[in-house]
């Protein structure tokens, strides 16, 4: 497969839900993994592919990963980000052929620059995902432009999290998304805690509680 990943199996043959999960700015693909425990009791499986861009973390540190360049406040650089987008797309259909995934309880998730992923992800293609949680991000006005058909999203339940001492991502910027994404008439579940960049505990039990409600729960019939 031609992006590197880490995973986490549950117990038993599947197919299992499962979760794509996309790491933000300077992380790699271990970040994401320890949440699989506690999503659901270890209900899921979790793909967590590390994103393809090298960037330095100081000058002897070790080396993290993005999925696209930071502009430093700017607009979003559009051809980088189509081009994760494809390559996401790639690993993707390799993941969901190789391992036993439910195609039918697929979930995009994504924290910080992962959560522009996840976003561009669930926006372009809907009617492939049973839900998108957006953590700690923000979703830029191009990406939601560029959405081929916001109509097919309307079934896509959204969950957006975020920290309201956040000094990377300002909370404003994810009430601009949120604000953003009503036109289309999507079911989002918002929620602020008293947290900053980070994923904690009630942010994590309020996530799980959500995935159960919205992916385990419904009964999905074979087409």
């Amino acid at each position: 497969m031609h992006l590197v990943h880490a995973i986490f199996e549950p117990h038993g043959p599947g197919p299992h839900p499962t979760i794509l999960a996309l790491h933000g700015r300077g992380a790699n693909a271990m970040d994401l993994l320890g949440l699989a425990p506690y999503l659901c009791g270890g209900r899921f499986l979790v793909l967590c592919p590390q994103a393809p861009l090298q960037i330095p973390r100081g000058p002897s540190g070790p080396v993290g990963y993005a999925w696209f360049p930071s502009t430093g406040g700017g607009a979003p650089d559009m051809a980088a980000i189509g081009a994760a987008h494809t390559a996401l797309q790639g690993f993707l259909d390799e993941a969901l052929a190789r391992y036993p995934c439910d195609l039918h309880k697929l979930v995009v998730l994504g924290f910080s620059q992962g959560g522009v992923m996840a976003y561009i992800l669930g926006l372009h293609q809907p009617e492939r995902f049973a839900a998108l949680a957006a953590l700690s991000t923000w979703l830029p006005q191009e990406v939601l432009a560029t959405a081929p058909n916001l109509v097919a999203a309307q079934h896509l339940p959204c969950m957006v999290q975020h920290g309201t001492r956040d000094a990377m991502i300002g909370v404003d910027r994810a009430r601009q998304s949120v604000e953003a994404l009503r036109p289309a008439n999507l079911p989002v579940t918002y929620r602020e805690y008293d947290m900053g960049h980070e994923i904690q505990g009630r942010s994590l039990l309020d996530l799980s509680t959500w995935l159960e409600e919205k992916v385990l729960a419904p009964i999905v019939a074979p087409q």
